[in-house]
């Protein structure tokens, strides 16, 4: 019973950690170059709508259940006496904290609070400015966020290879 319940975390680990990592490129190698494609007093408006509209279940399944599933995959694996998997499947949740969960809470969301509340201007020229500001900052960091996440999965991944070697 304890293999399978630790295989299914595993298995949810590995799923929640790509997804997220996945949405994080994605927003650096397509939704963020496409908007800033388009005139800032029409990319500002529409990153305000899509930050209002990644806020639900299923973003928030993956943003937060991803360290849950890697660390409790970890405490399971040491259950079974696979300690080397399990400090694989560990160092996947600290890596996602550290590299994606604090700069969200730290960098993105503050970012993205501010700009919720910024006052377009009128101003083509001003509207350029703020969304270039804005941007190229959150799309540093979001960058940074993928690349912490793909990190965590590799993490992920090596834990389950550990622990199915022979």
């Amino acid at each position: 019973m304890l293999f399978a319940l630790t295989a299914v975390s595993a298995a949810v680990a590995l799923l929640l950690t790509g997804a997220i990592a996945g949405l994080f490129y994605g927003y650096s190698v397509s939704v963020m170059p496409g908007l800033d494609g388009i005139a800032a007093e029409h990319a500002i408006p529409a990153m305000r709508r899509i930050n209002e509209k990644i806020l639900n279940p299923r973003f928030f399944a993956s943003f937060l259940g991803t360290p849950v599933a890697s660390a409790v995959t970890g405490g399971l694996l040491l259950a079974l006496g696979e300690p080397a998997a399990a400090v694989l499947f560990f160092a996947a949740a600290a890596t996602y904290v550290l590299g994606a969960f604090v700069p969200t809470a730290a960098v993105n969301v503050p970012m993205n609070q501010a700009l919720a509340v910024a006052t377009v201007p009128a101003d083509p020229a001003e509207a350029a400015r703020l969304w270039s500001e804005f941007s190229g900052r959150w799309t540093r960091w979001n960058t940074s966020r993928a690349v912490f996440c793909l990190i965590s999965l590799l993490l992920a991944g090596l834990g389950l290879y550990v622990w199915a070697r022979p």
